[in-house]
């Protein structure tokens, strides 16, 4: 009977680690400094080394994981400063995107992210973590997308990346799960009324939000 891990595999070894190395991230399963222990994962996901460091150099380039010389591979860590210039860049790009794309925004789209948004408030109902964030990814770059700019939206991708091994503390607590859906309820109500400017100020409190939130767990660990 093939497991669980076997029936998300893809079509390359290499694909197939590279995804289940991103879930484990993603998910919180793998957090921010621990160290990538090499073996053990080569024998959980049954492949050989060279996939594995494969997927671990796209890791890399991404920003999820770091190597030290003679140490190995840890998940990246980020400071408080780097969040906040992350979200900060993540603020202007967005915002350029939402103010193109709300007022082309067709029904379809608008249909979708509703569609999308039922996917997060079941997740956050759940306590599914990476569910959410994966539905929370989809919400906001299907708006993102709408604005028919794809360098910007391969920009703001590279910003996500590089945060999405944080998401999964940050959806960890169930009152960060409701204000979550609440804020994109409160986005969704802007965008069918065609209020740009109120989707942008839901946005930047959302962010704010999320970077304050950060800000306590980082603490936490700190201390």
């Amino acid at each position: 009977m093939s497991s669980p891990v076997q029936k998300r595999r893809p079509q390359t070894a290499q694909q197939f680690v590279l995804a289940e190395l991103r879930r484990a991230i993603t998910s919180g399963e793998l957090r921010p400094g621990d160290q990538i222990v090499q073996d053990s994962l080569a024998a959980r996901f049954e492949v050989s080394r060279v996939p594995l460091r494969e997927a671990l150099k796209a890791l890399e380039a991404e920003g999820l994981v770091v190597h030290h010389i003679h140490r190995g591979y840890f998940v990246a860590e980020l400071s408080l400063a780097d969040l906040e210039e992350i979200y900060r860049i993540r603020e202007l790009l967005e915002t350029e995107a939402v103010r193109v794309a709300v007022p082309l925004l067709p029904d379809a789209t608008l249909t979708a992210l509703e569609h999308i948004q039922e996917e997060v408030e079941r997740a956050a109902d759940a306590g599914d973590v990476p569910a959410m964030a994966a539905a929370n990814r989809r919400f906001h770059f299907t708006l993102v997308e709408a604005s028919a700019m794809p360098r910007l939206v391969r920009l703001v991708t590279t910003l996500w990346d590089s945060t999405d091994a944080y998401r999964s503390l940050y959806y960890a607590d169930r009152p960060h799960r409701d204000q979550a859906v609440h804020e994109h309820r409160a986005v969704l109500s802007a965008l069918r009324a065609g209020d740009t400017d109120t989707v942008v100020r839901h946005l930047d409190d959302h962010r704010a939000h999320a970077v304050a939130a950060l800000r306590e767990v980082l603490d936490t660990d700190r201390r």
